[in-house]
């Protein structure tokens, strides 16, 4: 079993960025999030789940949806065995719980029942 924990959510006015984090655990020894492929999803009120980026394990390459495309950016820090959600620019529409995901990444989309374990979430809120 892994666990998956989000941080780094909170209030920003439009325009402004916000760095979330995700981490990850498990009781199988040698488990390292950096031999996953992480995936981060978003949920807006009232809106399905939509898989914004994802980040493979075997070379580090990502995806983007056309949605963050040119201003979110995910990255991995291996020492600390995490993966990274950089939000520039952000919108209104940006205002969603946020998910962290891992088992799986694609060029050609996210769907979400191919991620095998999922975070709890944490609250965006893009707003003046």
């Amino acid at each position: 079993q892994v666990q998956l924990v989000e941080s780094g959510g909170g209030l920003v006015q439009p325009g402004g960025s916000l760095r979330l984090s995700c981490a990850g655990s498990s009781s199988k020894s040698g488990f390292a999030l950096a031999y996953w492929a992480v995936g981060w999803f978003r949920q807006a009120p009232g809106k399905e789940r939509e898989g914004i980026s994802c980040i493979f394990s075997r070379d580090n390459s990502t995806y983007y949806s056309d949605s963050v495309k040119g201003r979110f950016t995910i990255s991995r820090d291996n020492a600390k065995d995490m993966v990274h959600l950089q939000m520039n620019s952000l919108k209104s529409e940006d205002t969603g719980v946020y998910y962290c995901a891992a088992g799986f990444c694609s060029d050609d989309g996210m769907p979400a029942n191919e991620y095998a374990f999922w975070g709890q979430g944490t609250q965006v809120t893009a707003s003046s």
